[in-house]
């Protein structure tokens, strides 16, 4: 309280509004929407299991407790029914919508919501107790427990092959299917770029580069996406991504169709052909993309956007082009992450996978 007075004394309702237009934007839409949404679930798990609000800062028991409810072994359980998540926290949980799935929670998930509630505690001006190590402990050895393996985003990747047949989809010249074909070529050929960097992609990050010449043929357009600040990038970094040859012929071919000379480059189209002013909404790329999938005889459940990411890097492999060249399209900062796409293609087509061929 005293340091909340302090604060009240100094900080304006200018300073305030200030404060939070700059969390916002330095933070980035789809982290702060993923912090109201953990901080939502805790705040209902925690009612529903004491019967109270979430306490600032939280006792070490109750983290220990949040660890329990949610990363439990399946077997056990039905040994145990009390084993893990109390039926009645659980059914509060499904009733609010909190809770969707069967079975404990992801790893992940659990790591994700334990780090916004230590984030939270901080803002607050608090001291937790996250690091302690009865939590670590408690953390690892429930996960060592409890494996379950990780799911992809996307089932399959959108490899060479099957953005073909995804942009075969797109066969007429229509401003929809101009517009769906420029996402998919610059979404993939830009390194795999999250839908959210190509739903907010602007037309002033696009900058022409000098064509690139090529022996026996006309030159390739060549093009600078500057990114700006990404998921994985500091806030004073300029991330750039390149394309050249058909990618850029298939975006300047959807501007200009689009007429658009300033803003949001890629934007909804409504039942009428009319185009809006407003950025593409990030989930409408997985849709494009589910939808041209079913368009080209495949299985729209086994893609997603995500898949043009997983996707790009694959074909890399496939085509042998080294990790390091490859992830300086894709922006990837993690070599391990970058990896997992990587070498399962290596892996797959390798010599070590094919001893009895």
């Amino acid at each position: 309280m005293d340091r909340r007075d302090a604060l009240a004394a100094l900080l304006t309702e200018q300073d305030i509004k200030t404060l939070r237009h700059l969390v916002n934007e330095g933070m980035g839409e789809n982290t702060l929407r993923a912090l109201t949404s953990d901080l939502a679930y805790l705040e209902a798990w925690s009612l529903a299991a004491t019967g109270t609000f979430l306490p600032w800062p939280a006792p070490e028991a109750l983290l220990l407790k949040f660890v329990a409810h949610h990363l439990w072994q399946p077997d056990q359980r039905e040994i145990d029914p009390d084993h893990g998540m109390p039926a009645n926290v659980e059914q509060s949980l499904r009733t609010q919508g909190f809770l969707r799935s069967p079975g404990p929670h992801a790893p992940d998930t659990v790591r994700r919501r334990l780090a916004t509630w230590s984030t939270l505690t901080k803002w607050r001006g608090l001291q937790g107790v996250f690091a302690s190590l009865a939590l670590k402990s408690a953390l690892r050895l429930a996960v060592r427990a409890t494996p379950r393996p990780r799911k992809r985003k996307s089932a399959k990747a959108v490899t060479g092959d099957i953005l073909s047949k995804l942009l075969a989809a797109c066969r007429s010249d229509s401003l929809r299917d101009r517009r769906d074909r420029a996402i998919l070529m610059v979404a993939f050929a830009s390194g795999g770029r999250r839908r959210s960097e190509i739903a907010g992609l602007r037309l002033e990050q696009l900058q022409a580069e000098e064509p690139i010449p090529v022996d026996g043929a006309p030159p390739l357009p060549s093009l600078a996406i500057h990114l700006g600040r990404t998921k994985t990038s500091r806030a004073d970094n300029d991330e750039v991504v390149y394309l050249s040859g058909r990618p850029v012929d298939a975006l300047n071919a959807w501007l200009t169709a689009a007429k658009i000379e300033k803003g949001s480059v890629f934007r909804a189209i409504d039942r009428w052909g009319n185009l809006s002013p407003r950025p593409l909404d990030p989930k409408a790329v997985t849709d494009i993309v589910k939808q041209r999938a079913a368009m080209a005889g495949l299985d729209p459940r086994e893609f997603s956007a995500h898949g043009l990411r997983s996707g790009y890097l694959t074909e890399a492999a496939n085509r042998g082009i080294p990790l390091p060249e490859a992830m300086e399209q894709s922006r990837h900062r993690s070599v391990q992450q970058a990896s997992e796409y990587y070498n399962s293609a290596t892996r797959r087509s390798g010599r070590a996978a094919r001893l009895m061929e």
